[in-house]
């Protein structure tokens, strides 16, 4: 193990119907609230009609920004930045998936700074790069939708500059949400590919840590093989009982635990696939899910020959395969696409034809990767390094 400082000062307000409770539980944060939510929203106009109406009767005035898409852009962040300022808003609420919390969470810190909210954003793995250090943030409440990205108990941030294609992120501790409500009963109408993508999602932020970490940390280990058992178990059986609330709290705060801090302390993780994803989201508007469904195992496949050892034992301790009687390295590549396997079996794409991206943007996905992601020796923070000829290697494998 590292050294590590764990820190994570998020109120969980979990369990069924206590979204309807939002105005009681967020009363001390101030008098004024601005709601963000997805642009097409009317999925959740019942959810949203409750929400502001719970905060209108513990007397909070309620603005709303109804603008954020799928893998979310910079420009409808400064539109509500600019309203937080003009109306002295107090507090920010965030009600969606990981776009629109990592939105709300942008606005949050962008409200209490006069310039630009992308000179907080890493431009590359080297923090050194980022212009400004966040000082401050309006307090900010997470209310997810959709269990995957973690944002509503981390300290991340991800979004798209929609004037460079460059998605980047955020990091600080100002941004961890100061409560979430996790209601698992409003996630029982999400469409079955969305449920897919979300466990996907977060499975792909344990696999982070579990093939990019420091070597030597056996109860880390054993935590992460525990939650993407747990995660692959429910996902199918949500996907075949969707409206089933136990299930869906499961699901819910397995995923949440995915990249909220605890399971990676000790081991300083990076995210190397995460990386590829964001650029084919930014270029090609791919869901985020379904871009770590395509890169994964292609990724796996790539450096399996030097981590071979470690794909057996996702092999057993994962996916309850007997390798025995294979050879270390047959033994990987059987892992790997039994890995494959179950994310196609959830209905996630996991080739860059089926998406359609085709083999000529490689070269330009490869060099957004290296410009936007890699550090200041062009490689990617993975393990073993992958620099832009192993990413352009990865994607063909993708293909």
């Amino acid at each position: 193990m590292v050294n590590f400082t764990c820190y994570n000062p998020v109120k969980v307000v979990f369990g069924a119907g206590e979204s309807a409770r939002t105005g009681k539980i967020v009363k001390d944060l101030g008098k004024t609230c601005l709601v963000v939510c997805y642009e097409q929203h009317d999925f959740l106009d019942s959810l949203l009609n409750s929400i502001c109406s719970s905060l209108e009767r513990e007397g909070i005035r309620v603005l709303t920004h109804y603008t954020v898409t799928a893998n979310p852009l910079l420009s409808p962040i400064h539109a509500g930045i600019e309203i937080c300022r003009a109306e002295k808003v107090d507090f920010v609420v965030g009600v969606g998936g990981g776009s629109v919390m990592d939105s709300a969470k942008t606005i949050a810190v962008g409200a209490c700074y006069e310039g630009d909210v992308w000179d907080m954003f890493m431009s590359r793995h080297d923090s050194s790069v980022r212009i400004v250090t966040p000082k401050a943030a309006l307090p900010a409440v997470m209310i997810p939708t959709l269990p995957a990205t973690s944002s509503e108990m981390n300290n991340i941030a991800v979004v798209t500059n929609d004037k460079t294609t460059e998605k980047s992120y955020l990091q600080s501790d100002l941004i961890y949400s100061r409560i979430s409500i996790m209601d698992p009963e409003i996630t029982c109408s999400l469409p079955a590919y969305q449920t897919a993508c979300g466990a996907v999602d977060a499975i792909s932020h344990i696999m982070e840590a579990y093939f990019n970490c420091a070597p030597d940390t056996p109860l880390q280990d054993r935590l992460q093989e525990a939650d993407v058992v747990t995660i692959m178990d429910l996902s199918k059986k949500v996907l075949a009982d969707p409206k089933n609330v136990a299930l869906r709290s499961s699901i819910m705060w397995a995923s949440t635990l995915a990249w909220n801090g605890w399971l990676q302390c000790g081991i300083a993780p990076g995210s190397p696939m995460h990386q590829i994803g964001h650029v084919l989201s930014a270029r090609f508007g791919v869901t985020h899910g379904a871009t770590l469904g395509i890169i994964m195992p292609a990724f796996f496949r790539y450096v399996a020959p030097q981590r071979a050892d470690r794909f057996v034992r996702l092999g057993e301790k994962m996916l309850g395969l007997d390798l025995s009687n294979m050879t270390e390295l047959e033994g990987a590549y059987r892992a790997i696409d039994a890995f494959e396997e179950y994310i196609a079996s959830v209905g996630v794409q996991t080739k860059l034809s089926q998406v359609n991206i085709p083999e000529s943007a490689f070269e330009d996905i490869a060099n957004d990767v290296v410009r936007i992601s890699c550090d200041a020796n062009g490689n990617l923070p993975s393990n073993p390094p992958v620099g832009k000829e192993g990413i352009l290697a990865v994607l063909k494998l993708a293909l």
